[in-house]
């Protein structure tokens, strides 16, 4: 690799960026570079989506061969954009001046009151309405849209006013941006040689690398095992935006189509690291529904566009909340080191907070997703103050194989936020094994947890809240699974603490 110039395309054209820190964020190159301001700084961790800007990327099986997400540009590092299209709120307007559907709706339904947050609304919106109706053979409905606004936040106009301006933008003339100029631009970028960035004034010497096969990041990545991977920036970001960390060298993903990839066999579905949570979410959901409202529910539409399941695994955080769900499935985790591969379960992965079993200049390579098996009851469930954009206090994952009898053969409870890593609950599987599924073996299973966890109490919860809410989605899932109109209704506390 040979260093260059960051290169993408924007406002109709390509440019190149040199000069600039590679921690620089998308959002201060275009507020204080090109003096982009309708793009806004609100929280500065991809919380807000005041920043919400859309990036375009190369796709045959998009429209036009041209994907448009929507992803929070306060946390996306400026060198992430090379070989992409970047539009923010002022592409939006139509070629002759006049206001594209979805803005002009938002004035005609008064969905702004001071107008900090609507450049985010919109561009949020116009990624909507670009994509995900590019045939325009249904309306929205106003669950989608409130979907796809669940990482914009509004503190004076409300929500109302802002949905209804989504709906109205659908029953006005058709209007679709031209996307073959952009995509023969990222033909073009895509010709050139994997990027290598130094801005060249770093005192650290920091150089940023965006390889473009697995290959190429495992020999970067074992040269330099001192480097930080990078993927959506969704957690790092915020170390450069709020901790002001130096990151030191950097290794990003996101070139690396190889680790974008997802494929499935009869036994499990292979999510490569690089895959993003909305990709890999639809992937899950097409082969097990049940992993619907945890989709539905991770962060938001901008985060999970940027973020991957990947580095989420990587991450290790006790409340991420993929890690129980993937581990009562008996998802293996492939990682590599150089040339050699190695695979293991998900759950040993884990030794301690923040600690994992990989090794120096080894990461995270792909995760192994056993297939839905049809006889298993599997179920995961978030719990927090908010329904979207929110931390878990508690989430929760089950996955229980029964006989004819109702018999429990195997049963497998995973738990976020209840202890230093996401962590299996054996003694309220013990409980349940061997066992009728009832109310009665459900009490025990719910025991149990008392002996095998002493949660922590912070800002989000308290240890008793947290030990309450677990044991209760045990007896949720019982509900769940018995769904009988005479179940007897008791104070199942009452019972368990007894």
């Amino acid at each position: 690799m040979t260093q260059r110039a960051i290169r993408f395309w924007h406002r109709g054209k390509i440019v190149e960026v040199s000069g600039v820190s590679p921690q620089r964020t998308v959002l201060q190159w275009l507020r204080e570079d090109q003096h982009c301001t309708g793009t806004k700084e609100g929280c500065g961790e991809g919380d807000c989506g005041a920043c919400t800007v859309v990036l375009g990327s190369r796709d045959d099986d998009a429209p036009g061969g041209l994907r448009l997400e929507a992803v929070n540009s306060c946390i996306q590092l400026i060198p992430t954009l090379d070989g992409k299209a970047l539009f923010s709120v002022e592409d939006v307007k139509q070629p002759n001046g006049t206001l594209h559907p979805v803005q002009q709706a938002m004035v005609e339904c008064h969905g702004s009151q001071c107008g900090f947050c609507t450049p985010g609304f919109i561009m949020s919106l116009w990624a909507h309405y670009e994509n995900k109706y590019e045939k325009r053979d249904a309306a929205p409905t106003r669950e989608q849209i409130t979907d796809t606004l669940s990482g914009n936040l509004c503190r004076c106009t409300g929500y109302r006013p802002i949905i209804d301006a989504a709906q109205a933008a659908w029953q006005k003339p058709c209007v679709k941006m031209s996307r073959a100029p952009v995509r023969t631009a990222l033909d073009e970028l895509a010709a050139l040689p994997a990027l290598e960035y130094a801005d060249g004034n770093s005192v650290n010497s920091q150089t940023f690398f965006a390889p473009r096969s697995t290959s190429e990041l495992a020999e970067i990545y074992s040269a330099r095992p001192a480097a930080r991977i990078l993927a959506g920036s969704t957690d790092i970001g915020l170390w450069v935006t709020k901790q002001l960390r130096e990151l030191g060298d950097i290794i990003y993903v996101g070139a690396a189509s190889d680790f974008a990839q997802i494929t499935t066999n009869d036994e499990w579905i292979e999510i490569g690291a690089g895959v993003s949570l909305t990709d890999a979410f639809a992937a899950l959901t097409a082969d097990e529904p049940q992993w619907t409202e945890l989709a539905e529910r991770f962060a938001s539409v901008p985060i999970r566009n940027a973020g991957t399941l990947g580095g989420n695994v990587a991450n290790g955080s006790p409340i991420g909340d993929s890690m129980p769900a993937l581990i009562v499935l008996g998802t293996q985790v492939v990682l590599q080191k150089g040339e050699r591969i190695r695979e293991m379960p998900l759950e040993d992965l884990y030794l301690g907070y923040q600690k994992s079993a990989m090794e120096q200049g080894e990461f995270v390579r792909a995760l192994r997703v056993p297939c839905r098996d049809p006889k298993a009851m599997f179920r995961t469930w978030k719990i927090s103050k908010r329904r979207d954009q929110d931390i878990s206090a508690v989430c929760a994952a089950f996955a229980l194989t029964l006989d004819v009898a109702g018999t429990v053969t195997t049963a497998r409870i995973a738990f976020g936020g209840m202890a230093a890593t996401p962590k299996r609950a054996a003694a309220a599987e013990a409980a349940l094994t061997g066992r009728i599924l009832s109310d009665e073996s459900i009490c025990d299973a719910m025991r149990a947890l008392a002996s095998e966890y002493q949660p922590l109490a912070d800002m989000r919860a308290s240890a008793a809240y947290r030990m309450q809410v677990a044991q209760n989605l045990l007896w949720r899932l019982w509900l769940d699974y018995s769904s009988s109109d005479v179940l007897r209704v008791h104070d199942v506390t009452a019972e368990v603490t007894a």
